[in-house]
């Protein structure tokens, strides 16, 4: 299973330290970066699923850092949580304003964020699935013909049908449980069905096949 990946920017080492220890027990893939400049050059290499970012640090701080993400397409859609000692009101409304969706004061509370991290991910998956979704519906009429020809051939039921779906579209059996409803063991429990009856054996042949038929590149136009 995929690790959702998270980014720390702060200049402080042991405020580093502390949230990494903490992402990590947790399960998360942890990025650090000590400045904005250097945290936008990490997610130009690694794009993360958060940001965790310190509103105060030298050259540029946390607000500029987060109007210059979000100014790129790219990561527009990743959440950004603030983390400052600043707690005016004015500067709660400049964190919201720059783009982040959360604000933190210091001192952290390790658990506090693991709390406000799952449910901004949650979110974040929630919309996402939701735009792919409507991006689909784009193309419906040309995909309906592609999936009576998939289940046609395959004689796919409508649930192996959306769990195929969403493997040609790269998703993992988390994010299909979580679009679907179901949970990753029934998700793979439908995955074993469709590797039978499309003939094959792993989860990148089942997306090769669905690709062939249309289903992939249909999703993604």
């Amino acid at each position: 299973m995929r690790q959702d990946i998270v980014l720390i920017v702060d200049d402080v080492p042991d405020n580093l330290a502390l949230l990494s220890s903490a992402l990590e027990q947790a399960g998360y893939m942890v990025l650090v970066a000590l400045d904005g400049q250097s945290a936008l050059e990490r997610m130009r290499r690694l794009k993360p699923d958060i940001v965790l970012l310190d509103g105060m640090m030298p050259g540029l701080d946390g607000f500029a850092t987060c109007r210059q993400l979000k100014a790129e397409a790219a990561f527009e859609d990743v959440p950004v949580v603030f983390m400052t000692a600043l707690a005016d009101s004015e500067d709660v409304v400049r964190g919201f304003a720059s783009g982040g969706i959360d604000y933190v004061t210091k001192p952290i509370q390790p658990e506090q964020v693991l709390a406000r991290i799952a449910a901004h991910l949650r979110t974040a998956r929630t919309l996402q699935a939701a735009r792919e979704a409507s991006a689909h519906a784009a193309t419906a009429p040309a995909q309906a013909d592609i999936d009576a020809a998939l289940v046609e051939r395959f004689q796919l039921t409508g649930r192996e049908l959306e769990v195929l779906h969403w493997v040609a579209c790269g998703k993992t059996n988390r994010d299909i449980g979580e679009i679907l409803g179901l949970s990753p063991r029934t998700v793979n429990k439908h995955l074993e069905h469709i590797y039978v009856k499309l003939g094959v054996e792993t989860r990148t042949a089942a997306a090769a096949v669905a690709n062939r038929q249309g289903m992939g590149l249909k999703a993604e136009a």
